[in-house]
């Protein structure tokens, strides 16, 4: 299990642009991020198992498309209990706060890949202790 990606923007609804590594602050999620505050969804994850599947020859998928934070591999989120706590790198900490989202208005993602994964299959975390991630890092899931 480990972080293929990560990604952050400065306004909301917004595809995320890429970043190699990135600051997760304490109870406030990713610096520089538009999702970060003081709230249950602080960070979000998908499986980049996820993002392959809802790209199509024609239309190539990038990450960061759903406005994901992390993109992951060998983690399926959506079957992970809310509550869970995982490592991320060396240090951080975070636990799943909610699975899925309704989305209340069709988004830039939407009208751009003509879906959103993200209501579905998207998972949201708040962040327990903070610390630098980068591309690569390992993901551990701690046990309760």
């Amino acid at each position: 299990m480990k972080i293929v990606s990560i990604a952050i923007s400065r306004k909301k609804g917004t595809t995320k642009k890429c970043i190699e590594t990135a600051e997760l602050i304490e109870n406030h999620g990713i610096k520089d991020d538009a999702h970060a505050g003081d709230w249950h969804r602080q960070l979000s994850f998908l499986a980049s198992e996820s993002i392959e599947k809802a790209s199509s020859e024609e239309f190539k998928l990038n990450f960061g498309d759903f406005a994901e934070n992390i993109a992951t591999t060998g983690i399926d989120w959506k079957n992970q209990p809310i509550g869970q706590i995982f490592k991320l790198g060396k240090e951080a900490l975070v636990e799943i706060t909610q699975i899925g989202k309704e989305c209340h208005k069709k988004c830039a993602i939407y009208y751009r890949t003509g879906d959103c994964i993200m209501p579905k299959e998207g998972v949201f975390a708040k962040i327990l202790k903070g610390g630098t991630i980068k591309v690569g890092d390992k993901i551990d899931r701690i046990n309760k």
